[in-house]
């Protein structure tokens, strides 16, 4: 059992602090905290809702006697995680969410105020969600096989798998290794930079990461990825470029830039399968040969792209921890493999 960390216990209000207190001591591996304001507590593990049952004491997988949350909980966690200095956080609240001490997210939402098409700010908090945050060092040595490729090459690699998979712990722990350097494969480690633009992989807290993602990693956080991309490019001199669920046209120019400038590509997409991202248009260029060859007329693709979808089969989505367990048995684990 994982129990909860004292930063997640210590950043909720008193009467939340107490609850969580008596959860940590079940059989369960607490992955969300969801607070809603004026609605039952709901505790989110292994993809199944619990409530907090006030006469028992304990979780319940049925809604009898639920612990309400209220206003007042919501404001008062909002506060001590803001260090009750809000304004000092608000570069991150107007992003949806702000990241506590040990890496844990916690989303928000609320009335948004709106300047210039532009969120300005978060107010009359309504509703919060903690992720917890938690390493699983070693997750990633059996597929670094797929992706080292020499002493001193990385496959560019795009890794596919359904939401809570374990996508970002898989590749925050293929960036510690990338960086540190694998003796398994006589590789002494590379460059890494790391786009972290929700703060998931690094989870950095007030600048340093709070997550191993190695030594040679430098980390630009809360960044669009395609500005982050340009500007490592630019300053950084990686020979590699992690991030993590890319998407968008503008991303994916990026992405097409870093491959041109010879810098090796590690990314994630939400998918349950290469055809699931071909019939997505922004997104079928990185698989689509003929798409590739049409915009090699003004910019120049290596050819060598990897990719892998990570999943188990008739099973579209699982915990982390089964994705690890899956990635641990090789008589399980499912790696499709195209090269374009």
């Amino acid at each position: 059992m994982s129990k909860i960390s004292e930063e997640v216990i210590n950043s909720l209000s008193i009467n939340l602090r107490e609850i969580i207190k008596s959860i940590s001591r079940d059989n369960v591996n607490i992955e969300e905290i969801r607070l809603r304001s004026l609605k039952p507590l709901i505790v989110n593990s292994n993809n199944k809702d619990y409530f907090y049952n006030t006469k028992l004491n304990k979780l319940d997988l049925n809604m009898n006697n639920p612990y309400i949350v209220s206003k007042d909980d919501i404001e008062q966690t909002f506060q001590i995680m803001c260090k009750y200095s809000i304004h000092s956080f608000i570069d991150d609240i107007k992003k949806g969410f702000i990241t506590l001490r040990g890496g844990h997210r916690v989303g928000l939402v609320g009335k948004t105020i709106i300047e210039d098409g532009q969120v300005k700010n978060i107010k009359h908090i309504s509703s919060l969600n903690i992720r917890i945050s938690r390493e699983v060092l070693g997750c990633s040595d059996k597929v670094l096989s797929h992706i080292i490729r020499g002493k001193n090459q990385i496959n560019n690699t795009l890794i596919i798998s359904p939401p809570q998979c374990g996508k970002t712990t898989l590749i925050r722990d293929i960036v510690r290794n990338i960086s540190n350097g694998n003796k398994e494969f006589a590789f002494k480690g590379m460059k890494v930079a790391l786009i972290d633009e929700r703060n998931e992989i690094s989870g950095s807290y007030l600048g340093i990461p709070q997550m191993d993602v190695g030594i040679r990693t430098d980390v630009i956080e809360t960044c669009p990825k395609d500005i982050g991309i340009m500007m490592l490019l630019r300053s950084m001199s990686p020979n590699v470029i992690v991030t993590d669920e890319i998407g968008n046209i503008d991303e994916i120019k990026a992405l097409y830039t870093a491959l041109n400038g010879g810098v090796s590509l590690i990314t994630t997409v939400h998918g349950d399968s290469i055809e699931d991202i071909r019939n997505r248009k922004e997104l079928s260029n990185l698989l689509d040969s003929e798409l590739l060859y049409e915009i090699k007329t003004d910019i120049k693709i290596p050819s060598r792209y990897i990719g892998y979808v990570l999943s188990k089969n008739h099973i579209p989505s699982f915990s982390t921890k089964k994705l690890i367990e899956i990635i641990n048995d090789n008589n399980n684990l499912n790696i499709k493999k195209w090269t374009i």
